[in-house]
């Protein structure tokens, strides 16, 4: 159908909660939202049997789901298989998490990520680079021989591809982040993670320009006492947006509810899943080494976490579990916060006129009943 509208659904419209109203959708964007009543007689309608609609889910962090890891088949197909996952648990866009690995990874990786943007549209939004310049002291399940500074050769690549490399995660401390101008001005977000820095140091990426901090209280210098403060004290007490996993296994509640009080808008839910998430698997490989899966905790060899397991749909239902949020206020966390993060929010992250198409649809029980990409209905 080129127009129809959605009816009898609860719209999350990222600024309101909407009753009795219809999302009328043509030619893939969202062209008007009105009360049921005023719909033209003759308008093509889908019944939501009254399902929560919001707009499509942003996960800013997602190493590879349903089976598959972006960094052992560094493909198309990898990315597609990864984007008919998260359709069935709300996630509509996505950016593909490339770990890190020696240059020639990190260039096939970009290569493909041109290839698969000239074919999918508001899907993968642009590759993000997660590492490999980062600290060896906050390293998580990256392998340390390949953890480094930037040579001249691999910065102006980067810059040069700046137009499909989204967000680059660096450490405060690595001479990398000397170049934060350098990659704002090639387009590229700079997200402060996988750093051991003190709070002054991480202070100072934000000022020099890093707006980001990658999976907030994982990988990066907790508070450790009144006086030393550390990355995560400075993402608190900056005002750079920050992902935060929301599993119950990386980070606290008490944290989470804390970072919500002190970030406000500024937080938002990422899965930084694997392979493990939609799928049933026991194990993986993730840059080599073997991952295991128990209880959704994946793991490696020496007891670090090795990503994660859980979808966008779980993790709103977390957060309703744990938290005293509205489902309101949780979805902005999933939606229109990201969207701002990446400045991708003038075409998505919420249901509003001439916005994309790209909607979620679920139950009471958080089970997704159906996603909308570029106005396409899919029911799971």
């Amino acid at each position: 159908m080129k127009k129809y509208a959605l009816t009898n659904a609860v719209i999350y419209t990222g600024e309101k909660v909407l009753y009795e109203h219809a999302v009328v959708i043509e030619n893939g964007l969202i062209q008007a939202v009105i009360l049921e009543k005023d719909l033209a007689k003759e308008m093509p309608t889908v019944d939501l049997d009254g399902a929560n609609l919001s707009a499509g889910f942003i996960d800013l962090q997602l190493n590879g789901c349903g089976g598959v890891m972006f960094n052992e088949d560094i493909s198309v197909n990898t990315l597609e298989i990864m984007q008919a996952t998260n359709l069935k648990s709300g996630t509509t866009s996505y950016l593909p998490t490339f770990i890190t690995s020696p240059d020639e990874g990190m260039k096939q990786a970009v290569a493909v990520m041109r290839e698969y943007l000239s074919k999918h549209q508001n899907q993968a939004l642009g590759l993000h680079l997660e590492g490999p310049y980062l600290s060896v002291a906050k390293k998580g399940v990256h392998r340390p021989e390949y953890i480094r500074e930037i040579s001249p050769e691999m910065l102006d690549f980067l810059c040069q591809n700046g137009d499909v490399i989204t967000k680059l995660t660096v450490a405060a401390e690595n001479p990398t982040a000397e170049y934060i101008s350098r990659f704002i001005q090639a387009g590229i977000i700079v997200s402060i993670g996988h750093s051991n820095a003190t709070y002054e140091q991480a202070k100072q990426r934000f000022a020099e320009g890093a707006s980001f901090a990658t999976h907030l209280h994982n990988a990066m210098s907790p508070i450790s006492s009144g006086r030393e403060m550390g990355v995560v004290g400075a993402v608190l007490d900056s005002e750079v947006y920050t992902g935060i996993i929301c599993d119950g296994l990386h980070v606290h509640w008490g944290n989470i509810r804390l970072a919500k009080k002190a970030k406000g808008d500024k937080l938002v839910v990422v899965t930084d899943a694997t392979a493990a998430a939609g799928a049933d698997i026991s194990e993986f490989i993730f840059v080599g080494k073997k991952v295991t899966v128990k209880e959704g905790k994946c793991y490696d060899e020496f007891g670090a976490l090795g990503g994660a397991s859980v979808t966008m749909i779980e993790s709103i239902q977390n957060l309703i579990h744990h938290t005293d949020l509205s489902l309101d206020e949780i979805l902005r966390m999933c939606t229109l916060y990201p969207a701002k993060a990446i400045g991708v929010d003038d075409k998505l992250g919420s249901i509003a006129v001439g916005k994309v198409a790209n909607l979620a649809i679920f139950d009471q029980q958080f089970k997704v009943k159906a996603t909308a990409v570029n106005g396409e209905l899919q029911w799971h």
